[in-house]
């Protein structure tokens, strides 16, 4: 009952954390399964809709069901840490977030057990994803519920990213200790604050895609079908509006994770540090301006595929900026390769053969040839995989003691680097050159002259799937250990640091007063073993915990399948469940939702 309330920011980290590890596993599931049926082409074990099935719910739970919720997990454990608060803003919508986001991602792998998986692949493209055929007057067959199961899960889920992005951003930009300007700030707090910025702007225009998309199939709407007047372009434009800033809400706090381990296992300041806040904060900027790149076989005329062009290109400039200040980091410092840093080290080098790719993406006239094969598939992994997933590795070894107690087994951790790292290069860099030979994604047969390339993919898919088994026995045989984390086990150069691990529910006894960048290296450098508190010890005021946030993602869950299925008497149940929760939280909580003001000291006056 007390996971099922809690509000507490650590523990719906961990919440968010594992559930996100556990649509990893079955996103990784589905991936073996692509590769063991593309392991040689006369295979004939999951072919035609099935395949596309897995193509569709492989890259579709991969993104919003697994990455995003383990950054989110990051953000949650961390953030409030870093910057010295008691909890973030809004304790009440936080909780509410992940519950949206665990009721969408069962929604939509339910699909499995009704009817199938979608099978319109990740992107969901018109008129693959509606189900008339106005043209030829009939229905498209083998998707009747399972991108209904699509729409409707990623709605539920997205809301509660939306909720969660303005959450951070109110909570960096009003709940810093004293003394924390935002050029003191970590950069993986800086990270995660652009990454919330981009969510409150890029998730409106999916949200309404997808809502289009529901008018289409539930209620026999035309948004995307030519032959009323609608387009099958719009759905491209908006998904892509939403999905390249996406790929971005997924790297930044990836960079940000780096840039702190980069830092910490150099014993050295990160080079350039407000060089690396602008060029974040451009990455940012500029990840709205090149979504076009998606669509230059589309037809939309050489002068947007030339701006688009160009803004692709410039994209690479804040990038290379980041590499090299952590080239520069590294330079000269005392380096210590621990787990972790070894994941941070080997991000560098493969993120920059994904960024690479992506400039060559980048010009028009290459695309054309490039477009839909498997070259595209290779450079996608790159960047999220051998940039975000080794990102999310690294700051697992790193903050699992302050997140849990405990630090994970190193021997343990190199046999997961080591098999995870080599397996992630057998499998996807053979794709580049499959990809150039003119293999086509989301088949699932291919010409007999590309069998050897796809059978060393497969076998480097099996090995990253044995590194992933060593980090999970890594993680059942450390929880068996007592939680005896120092509070620094790394020689940390932030707040988190300061505090006891795992970190209390109030974390910090008074907030500390941040006297520069790095605040606790900053203190260790004068010779202090602790923070300067900002306030006298007093009484410690937390927000109480609410079954309410679980039930009012439920109704929504349950409303989904009225939808789906027409009963209009469930919809209406579950959308009453959520209203009534939303009137109880109204009616009997005089806070409200956001996080409780200060309490009354013993004279009446507010502290």
């Amino acid at each position: 009952m007390d996971w099922l309330t809690t509000v507490d920011h650590k523990k719906i980290g961990i919440l968010y954390y594992m559930a996100g590890g556990l649509f990893f596993l079955i996103g990784g599931l589905e991936a073996i399964l692509i590769r063991i049926q593309l392991m040689n082409p006369g295979l004939k074990i999951f072919i035609g809709d099935t395949f596309n099935q897995l193509t569709t719910m492989h890259g579709t739970t991969m993104i919003f069901f697994a990455a995003m919720p383990m950054i989110f997990g990051f953000m949650n454990a961390i953030i409030p840490l870093q910057i010295g608060a008691r909890d973030v803003a809004f304790p009440f919508l936080n909780s509410l977030g992940f519950w949206l986001f665990l009721f969408g991602g069962i929604l939509l792998n339910l699909s499995w057990f009704l009817g199938g998986g979608a099978n319109a692949g990740w992107t969901a493209y018109t008129p693959l994803s509606t189900i008339m055929d106005s043209t030829q007057g009939v229905t498209i067959g083998g998707n009747l519920t399972g991108v209904d199961f699509y729409v409707l899960g990623l709605q539920i889920a997205g809301l509660g990213t939306l909720l969660g992005g303005i959450n951070f951003l109110v909570t960096i930009i009003n709940m810093r200790a004293p003394g924390m300007t935002y050029m003191r700030m970590p950069m993986f707090t800086w990270a995660s604050f652009i990454t919330s910025a981009l969510i409150l702007f890029a998730f409106p225009a999916i949200t309404v895609g997808l809502v289009e998309l529901m008018f289409d199939r539930i209620f026999d709407g035309a948004f995307f079908d030519p032959a009323r007047g609608g387009s099958t372009v719009l759905w491209e434009h908006l998904f892509w509006i939403f999905g390249h800033p996406e790929v971005y809400i997924l790297i930044l706090p990836a960079f940000g994770i780096i840039s702190e381990i980069v830092s910490t296992f150099s014993s050295k300041r990160l080079f350039g540090y407000s060089s690396m806040v602008f060029a974040t904060a451009l990455i940012g900027f500029l990840g709205f301006m090149v979504w076009v790149h998606h669509m230059f076989t589309v037809g939309l005329g050489p002068v947007a595929n030339s701006i688009f062009s160009i803004a692709t290109m410039a994209i690479a400039v804040p990038t290379g900026i980041k590499i090299f200040n952590w080239l520069f980091t590294l330079w000269g410092g005392q380096i210590r390769f621990t787990t972790s840093s070894l994941f941070a080290t080997a991000f560098i080098p493969t993120f920059v053969m994904g960024g690479v790719t992506g400039v060559m993406l980048s010009v028009p006239a290459a695309d054309f040839q490039y477009h839909d094969t498997y070259f595209v598939v290779a450079h996608f992994h790159y960047v999220i995989v051998g940039g975000l997933i080794l990102g999310l590795f690294a700051g697992s070894y790193y903050w699992w003691p302050k997140m849990f107690g405990r630090v994970l087994n190193e021997t343990l951790g190199k046999i997961h680097f080591w098999t995870f790292f080599i397996g992630f290069h057998l499998t996807f860099f053979p794709q580049h050159f499959l990809g150039l030979m003119g293999m086509p994604r989301r088949v699932f047969t291919y010409d007999p002259g590309l069998t050897a390339g796809n059978l060393v993919s497969t076998v480097g898919a099996f090995l990253m799937g044995i590194g992933t088994l060593v980090f999970i026995i890594n993680m059942i045989a450390t929880n068996r250990k007592p939680q005896d984390a120092p509070n620094d086990p790394w020689d940390g150069r932030t707040l988190e640091w300061t505090i006891p691990s795992p970190a209390p529910e109030y974390n910090f006894k008074q907030t500390p007063l941040v006297r520069g960048l790095d605040a606790l290296w900053k203190e260790k450098m004068a010779g202090n073993k602790e923070m300067t508190p900002a306030e006298p010890v007093g009484s410690i005021h937390m927000p109480s915990p609410s079954i309410l946030p679980l039930f009012m993602a439920l109704g929504l869950f349950i409303s989904a399948f009225g939808f789906m299925y027409h009963i209009y008497a469930i919809c209406i149940a579950g959308i009453g469940i959520t209203l009534v929760c939303m009137l109880l939280r109204s009616v009997f909580d005089d806070h409200g939702w956001h996080i409780e003001p200060e309490e009354l000291n013993d004279k009446g006056v507010k502290r």
